[in-house]
Parts: structure tokens; sequence; C-alpha cells
């Protein structure tokens, strides 16, 4: 550190398009760094959300070069029932992305969090709640922010969700003895099931003329499973689709695209969207054929999708947010994210982020006094809900009509955060 940083704030992402170089360069010193905080998957999610959105990004500086960087939007949103100004984490809002996180060069994120609230307050008319959502908690610039609120009088609140990902060996062999002894014998036998009845050829996506076909089948097999139990699906949103579209392109010309494909009989059979950063594999967005569900083929993909990435050095499988049972069924343990939710006292801002905390809190004590009655309450509206759906069963899938088997690759429903895997 020499004593001459500077922040200079960008508005445009063509601004922005002079730091790439220096971006790319920050993120390989940054241990904590994933795919969510590179240039590549901000700047696509800008071109396919940020229409209604300020562009606020913070670049710190020491002698002309890039020590440390705060992405951030403002939007107009509802917030406890008001529409208010919200300011976010650059790639926050739509439910597309996690481990959002402010990448500073080593010794710089104290000076990067001292920068950024400090800039903040300057612009305090700009925006009234601020949420700052699944920072990772290895994050050195999440740890100096919280730290950093905790000496300043604004009504501050942190929160933590979890996550979940799977730490793999070194070989196939030693990650199939983690496994439950049904799933050791299951994985083989589904396999050479499906071998039996059909033409099975399992792939990764590598080839740019094959993304608009694995795409499209992709969102169509999602969504069929969403809208069956009448949801819109993540893919109803011309907006995902094309910054799925665009994202894809750019992730496989780096050659950190996992689009995983199975095929039966020369038919797409189920779809599982992922990507790799150094050693660690983000499982993003899968479908499957609602035809085959008996067939198991999500479990099966999935099995086989892991030992080629054990064999290939991949040393963690990132099934993003929550802590569903299929993800500790393939032997993943929960982590969690930092949120940190925050406005300035006296103002409008502040008293909504204020009741919006309170009644969260009230929910919470509720759901744990009486968890028996939440649950029957739970349960009969989504009783009443399934009733009133128009839903047919397929054929051969028998009792499992509307129960989720433990590989249905239907992920990412917003707003949930990361994949949700029947």
């Amino acid at each position: 550190m020499t004593g001459q940083q500077q922040l200079r704030v960008y508005h445009t992402l063509d601004e922005l398009q002079s730091l790439r170089s220096e971006w790319d360069r920050l993120l390989l010193e940054y241990p904590p760094a994933t795919t969510f905080s590179t240039y590549d998957w901000l700047a696509n999610w800008w071109r396919s959300f940020g229409d209604r959105r300020q562009l606020l990004v913070l670049a710190l500086f020491d002698s002309g070069s890039l020590v440390g960087v705060a992405p951030l939007s403002i939007s107009r949103e509802r917030y406890a029932g008001f529409p208010i100004r919200v300011l976010r984490m650059m790639g926050d809002g739509t439910y597309d992305s996690d481990n959002l996180d402010f990448p500073a060069q080593k010794g710089y994120e104290n000076i990067l969090a001292d920068s950024v609230l400090s800039y903040l307050m300057q612009i305090r008319d700009a925006w009234d709640v601020c949420v700052l959502n699944t920072l990772p908690p290895d994050s050195g610039s999440a740890k100096c922010i919280a730290a950093r609120l905790q000496t300043r009088e604004w009504i501050t609140f942190e929160h933590s969700t979890p996550s979940s990902s799977i730490a793999l060996p070194a070989t196939w062999e030693e990650y199939r003895l983690r496994l439950s002894a049904e799933d050791q014998k299951n994985l083989p036998r589904y396999l050479r099931r499906l071998r039996k009845y059909y033409t099975v050829q399992i792939y990764r996506c590598t080839e740019s003329k094959d993304l608009p076909m694995c795409l499209e089948t992709l969102f169509r097999l999602h969504q069929a499973r969403w809208e069956k139990v009448g949801q819109p699906g993540s893919f109803s949103s011309a907006e995902r689709r094309d910054f799925y579209a665009e994202l894809s392109r750019c992730l496989l010309l780096r050659g950190a695209l996992e689009f995983w494909i199975l095929e039966l009989g020369g038919k797409i059979a189920a779809a599982q969207f992922a990507f790799r950063y150094k050693d660690r594999v983000f499982q993003l967005q899968e479908g499957y054929d609602p035809e085959h569900s008996s067939d198991r083929v999500g479990y099966v993909l999935r099995g086989e999708v892991l030992k080629q990435l054990i064999s290939e050095g991949v040393r963690v499988y990132d099934f993003l947010g929550g802590k569903d049972s299929y993800k500790s069924r393939w032997g993943a343990k929960t982590g969690y994210y930092r949120e940190f939710h925050f406005a300035r006292p006296f103002t409008f801002g502040g008293a909504l982020l204020w009741s919006s905390e309170r009644a969260r809190e009230y929910k919470r004590s509720v759901r744990e006094r009486f968890p028996q009655a939440v649950r029957f309450l739970r349960n009969a509206k989504r009783t009443i809900q399934e009733r009133a759906l128009p839903i047919r069963s397929i054929p051969g899938n028998g009792s499992r009509d509307l129960d989720r088997s433990p590989d249905d690759p239907t992920c990412r429903q917003a707003p949930e955060h990361g994949t949700e895997v029947a």
C-alpha cells in the first residue's frame, strides 16, 4: 500500500469494459473468487436484466492498479409493500447469482470496505435500503464490512442463508464408498437398465453449434416440471433465456462450461447446466423428461458427471443455495452465505427495514415455537393448490406423479436459491 488510493465510479458497461483485464488479474489473486464475481458473469447478467437498474460499480485503485471492486446497482422495488430504491450487489435481485462478493487484493479489504461505506454515505439521497446478499463466508471484504457496520449508527441486520457443496476426493472409488449402500448399488444398476432398453449417450456440450439445441431442450424440460404443478418456471422469462444463451457462449469460449446431456435413443432425456472455476464446479439448472422419471435419468446423469469431474481434478461440486435432502444424499455438507441489510436511521428506508426485520423475526419465532402447526398449515395449503390443478397422470409413473423422485432435475425455481433436484 502506497497511500495513493483512489475510488473510481462506473455507471455504464462501456466504462466498465476498460477494467476487464485488470478485473481478471484481481480475481486470480483473490482466493474466494468464483464465476459469479467475474466480469463475464456480471456483464452478461447486466445486459439481460439491467434495463430498469442503475449501475454503480466502485473500483479501488492504488498507484493506478486495481486493488478492489464493489459491483453494485440501484433499482426501484417494492420493499415491505412500499416502492423504494434498493441498493444491491450487481447480479442480485433475479435469483440467478450466488457467491456475490467484493474482491480485494490482500491487505486492501479494510480500505475497500471503508471506501464503499463512505461513498454510500455521500450519495445517501440516492438509495433507501442496502441489501448485500449471498457473500461467501471466507470473503475478507464481507468480514470488514461487518466490522465497519458495527461502528456506524445505521440500522443494520446480518443473516445467514444455507448453501450445500460436496468436497470431492481424488478418486471415484473413494467417493463411491462415501455413498449409502443403496446408492452404491443403484448407480450402476440404473445405468445398466437404461442401456438394456435404450442407446445411451452421456456427453458434455463442447461445440457452439450444439448450444442452441441443448439450451432449448433444457428450457423445455425444466418448464415441463414446473408447469405440471401450476408454476411458471424459471425459463418462462425471456430475459433469463437470453442470459443463459449469452453466458453459455462466453463460458464455452473460456472452456468453463459444464453443460451435460443424457440422450436415450438419440433424444435428450436429461440436461444439467453447470460451469467450472478453477477446481470447483457450480451446478445451476437442470431439466429432465417426465416420461422418463421412473428411469431416474437425472440420478444417472449426476453420477456419471461426478465420476468424470473427479477424474479431471475437480475438488468441489457446489449445489449453491439451499440444504435439500437430495443434496446430502450425494454427500453435500451444509455451508452458509452472509447477508447484510442496512439503512440510515431516521429515514423512511430505515423504518421499513426495521419493521420488515421485526416481522421476519416474529415469523421465525412462530415456526420455532409451533413447528407442527406451521407444517400442518403448509401441507394443507399445498394440498389445496394441488387439488385445484388439472394434472393428468403420466403413463408408467404410478403413484409418483406428484411426488419428487430423489433426482428429478427441476432446479432453481425463483425465488429459491440454488438448485432443486427431485
